[in-house]
């Protein structure tokens, strides 16, 4: 069998994050697959060379969208199948894909979007979301780069700085959760359509971001039927299956909420759960028929 490929950053890159793929490696070793990891940076791939690229870690595509696309445009033409579909990743490359959705009837967090920054506008969203504090960030982002929490006495402040970050960049705006730092943000993981394992993630005290680079808190969770019936409706209203797919849902007024729908490049979090890496594996043997 040709090699499989599982797509990451730099390794400089990849080393300021927590990065679990290889805990897969030895369950495709098993079915007689042989691993590489290899940066989406790298021009001088022969795509040809594998027989999948299963789209991982690159964490840092946000910095160079265009570019990460044309990597995956040239794995769409090579011989090599791209995991998750390209079709697929291209729909969640932006988080407007909530507003599809929403239009679909999956209950989603409350969020606006707009190209050019104003201050007036945006201090507007505080009496729009009936709130005090707002949570703005771009609409193509990943690891929570350029995402800010806003109170209404800090918008004179910060003016400046969101007026340059967003001057010409489609950005959304959200009311801030109070859930996200009082109970903090559900991770729900389904592989080839089956849920897999959960996570509570917990931001640091005096922090929102609950990210492990960010300091944040893991744990595993077993989730009830509500929540497992949001999920579901996100996966339904997606416009192609996936291999992988991650779920993230908020406590909203005491009902379950999409924060994102995850299908680029999402941590699994295989460590987690010891049985996660087989479940993904066994997914991937049984979408290959």
């Amino acid at each position: 069998m040709k090699p499989i490929a599982f797509l990451s950053m730099d390794a400089d890159s990849a080393e300021a994050f927590y990065v679990y793929d290889d805990l897969l490696i030895p369950h495709f070793n098993e079915h007689g697959y042989e691993v590489e990891t290899i940066s989406w940076r790298n021009e001088g791939v022969n795509w040809d060379d594998y027989s999948h690229v299963i789209v991982r870690s690159t964490w840092d595509y946000q910095q160079s969208p265009e570019a990460f696309k044309q990597c995956l445009y040239n794995i769409e033409a090579s011989s090599a199948r791209l995991h998750n579909p390209l079709s697929l990743m291209l729909w969640n490359i932006e988080k407007t894909y909530l507003t599809t959705l929403q239009e679909r009837g999956v209950p989603v967090v409350p969020t606006r979007w707009e190209r050019f920054f104003d201050a007036a506008w945006f201090a507007q969203q505080f009496n729009y979301f009936d709130t005090d504090e707002l949570v703005v960030k771009p609409a193509l982002s990943a690891n929570s780069d350029d995402t800010f929490r806003v109170t209404r006495e800090q918008v004179a402040a910060m003016e400046d700085t969101l007026g340059s970050i967003f001057s010409d960049r489609l950005f959304m705006v959200q009311p801030f959760l109070q859930a996200i730092v009082e109970e903090g943000e559900y991770s729900l993981f389904f592989f080839g359509g089956t849920f897999s394992h959960g996570l509570l993630k917990q931001p640091k005290s005096g922090d929102f971001r609950v990210q492990e680079e960010h300091g944040g808190r893991l744990s595993a969770f077993t989730p009830d039927s509500a929540m497992l019936s949001v999920a579901e409706q996100a996966l339904t209203a997606m416009p192609a299956p996936a291999l992988y797919a991650r779920v993230d849902l908020i406590n909203a007024a005491g009902s379950w909420a999409i924060m994102e729908l995850e299908l680029i490049e999402p941590s699994l979090y295989f460590n987690i759960d010891p049985a996660s890496p087989r479940r993904f594996v066994d997914a991937f043997m049984t979408a290959l028929g």
